[in-house]
């Protein structure tokens, strides 16, 4: 380089060569700095175990965490395996309050491992981001617990792995244990998935041999069952107790696509995305396809008006249906329970004749009733007695769809003449409005008893809109559920898999057995597997119950009182004992339910005391 050309340069200019040598020198002092600094203490490592729905879990045990070394701003992040170092975490509004204390505490304290912190800025720096991590872990675990304590959560894996599984006693309020009986009330929901906890083995549940799920299928099909004794000793060696495990999981469905996820049907759009559906735009399949599914609906409420079937589910698109035989449910009369529905379905239903009620709509008015006639005899009983009702006092909840068309209240306040009364179209409209406040929700829930249901079944074989015109679900007819075989149907069975688990306890971690059971968990089937679980486990085990919301509906009561009940529902259990399920599952699906709109979440049996919360 000429003398000229050097003077117009900037006197700190450094030639790439003399940069690369820089760099080099500095690589190798870190590198050296590193192993000394290695020789003395070996790296340990941290993990947090969190249990959380629907996610993988790994636990490392360690010592001590030791957060990573500082780098200098010159030295390359690259370089010996170092990390970066974040740019921010010196910025005041991203350090954490347990931080700001631990860099204010100086030299001299303690780390919560025992290591002594020096007066240096990278030892505070270490420390600092040890509790920013052992913060942030504590908060993920106190979200993980509220989580937990709502729903059971397990993540499993398969083969040899060991997963995190994590229980937790309901709090006190909602979500409490209701009660501790012998047995669990009802429960009409329908559920996707089964969580079986226990101190024992399931190993009895898995890898049937084939003559034991012959035997299942033959003794489902017959309606035969085998008695098992109270306490099992052996369930492993137990074939009796395999095969009836095998029946319990059952169930006959219409229409059987392998491919296509028929259940469930409401809201589920997006697992039909991708799926071949050769009958989208086939006019022709789609005639065959519901002209078979309608042979087999009329077989099913064939079944259950002769008492042969206890009750079977219809999922549609847009609604499920119910369909219960005489006798169950505490009900007089066969009965059908229709959720959710819209206003324009309940006047398609009044046109076509179907009497039908609203149970849950007119328990709340009910209820507004009976405090409004409390309140206005306290009211008398007041006046009467010589002390002036207070005005306003517990404001009395008025209705919002008012029958009464008069408005005689402004001729009493003497503003007839200033206010513009409204109209019948408004009126009208008003009436409307309250009715349509109520579709998709729980309480538009309809009832329909006696011969209205096979009215209510011609409406929904000739009704258009029961089948999706387009989207995901266009052409394919409502799935069909039931507990017994019928015309079309096609036998499932319910997944069941046993895995290896740990739960949390205060001491650390426990080992723990786990049975997992998928499907549309029927009410008979719920049953069936806590009567077998009782004999296989000892009476000590928990369920976590993950219900179909839309069906949770289905719990409420729609029992009718009457006289010399008692004589007609021996009979109505007695023709129910044709249909091939337990006669005590029958008897249990006979209670009235007690549940109201809400749905079982976690079962727990404890010395054949049961207690469960919703």
């Amino acid at each position: 380089m000429s003398q000229s050309d050097s003077h117009s340069y900037s006197p700190s200019f450094k030639r790439p060569a003399d940069t690369l040598r820089s760099r080099r020198k500095r690589t190798r002092g870190g590198a050296e700095g590193s192993e000394s600094s290695g020789g003395s203490s070996s790296p340990s490592s941290v993990s947090v175990t969190v249990s959380l729905p629907g996610l993988r879990t790994s636990s490392s045990s360690s010592s001590c965490p030791a957060a990573p070394p500082r780098v200098e701003p010159g030295r390359s992040s690259s370089a010996g395996g170092l990390k970066r170092r974040n740019p921010f975490a010196s910025i005041g509004n991203t350090v954490s309050p347990k931080r700001r204390v631990a860099d204010d505490d100086g030299a001299g304290d303690e780390s919560p491992c025992g290591e002594r912190r020096g007066s240096g800025g990278a030892q505070s720096g270490k420390v600092s981001e040890l509790l920013d991590r052992q913060a942030a872990a504590a908060e993920t675990a106190s979200c993980a617990a509220e989580l937990d304590s709502l729903l059971p959560s397990a993540s499993m894996a398969e083969g040899d792995a060991t997963v995190t599984v994590r229980f937790e006693e309901p709090a006190s309020g909602a979500g409490a244990p209701l009660a501790a009986s012998a047995d669990f009330p009802p429960d009409w929901s329908l559920r996707t998935r089964l969580l079986i906890t226990s101190p024992l083995s399931f190993s009895w549940a898995g890898h049937l041999r084939a003559q034991e799920e012959a035997q299942g299928v033959a003794q489902h099909c017959r309606g035969a069952h085998t008695p098992l004794g109270e306490h099992i000793q052996d369930p492993h060696s137990c074939s009796e107790l395999r095969s009836a495990f095998h029946q319990s999981l059952c169930y006959w469905q219409h229409p059987s696509l392998p491919w296509v996820p028929l259940f469930p049907r409401l809201g589920a759009d997006r697992s039909f995305v991708g799926k071949s559906a050769p009958w989208g735009q086939d006019e022709v399949l789609q005639q065959s396809l519901m002209g078979e599914w309608s042979l087999s609906v009329t077989s099913l409420y064939s079944l259950v008006r002769a008492h042969l079937c206890p009750f079977f589910y219809l999922c549609s698109y847009q609604f499920t249906v119910l369909f219960r035989a005489t006798g169950v449910s505490g009900t007089r009369a066969i009965s059908a329970v229709l959720s959710p529905t819209t206003r324009g379905l309940r006047e398609a239903l009044r046109a076509e004749g179907i009497e039908f009620t609203l149970p849950l709509l007119e328990r709340r008015r009910k209820s507004r009733e009976l405090r409004r006639t409390g309140r206005l005899e306290e009211e008398e009983v007041r006046s009467e007695g010589g002390e002036e009702p207070r005005a306003g006092a517990e404001g009395c909840d008025e209705e919002e769809d008012d029958e009464d068309d008069t408005f005689s209240w402004l001729e009493e306040m003497g503003v007839q003449d200033k206010i513009k009364r409204p109209d019948s179209i408004a009126v009208k409209l008003h009436k409307e409005h309250s009715e349509v406040r109520v579709d998709r929700r729980p309480e538009s829930a309809l009832l329909v008893q006696g011969s209205g249901t096979f009215t209510l079944l011609n409406f929904l074989i000739n009704c258009k809109g029961l089948v999706a015109a387009a989207g995901p679900q266009a052409g394919l007819p409502p799935t069909l559920l039931a507990p017994v075989a019928f015309r079309g149907a096609t036998l499932h069975t319910l997944k069941a898999r046993s895995i290896r688990a740990k739960t949390r306890v205060r001491s650390g971690y426990t080992d723990v057995c786990s049975l997992e059971v998928t499907g549309p968990v029927m009410p008979h089937a719920l049953h069936s597997l806590t009567r077998l679980l009782r004999s296989a486990q000892g009476g000590r085990f928990s369920v976590g119950l993950y219900p179909h919301e839309a069906t949770a509906v289905f719990n409420t009561s729609v029992s009718l009182p009457a006289t010399g009940r008692d004589q007609d529902e021996t009979e109505d259990l007695r023709h129910l004992g044709a249909s091939g399920l337990l006669p005590s599952t029958i008897e249990h699906l006979a209670e009235p339910p007690s549940l109201g709109k809400a749905a079982l979440r976690h079962l727990h049996m404890d010395d054949s005391v049961c207690t469960w919360s919703t």
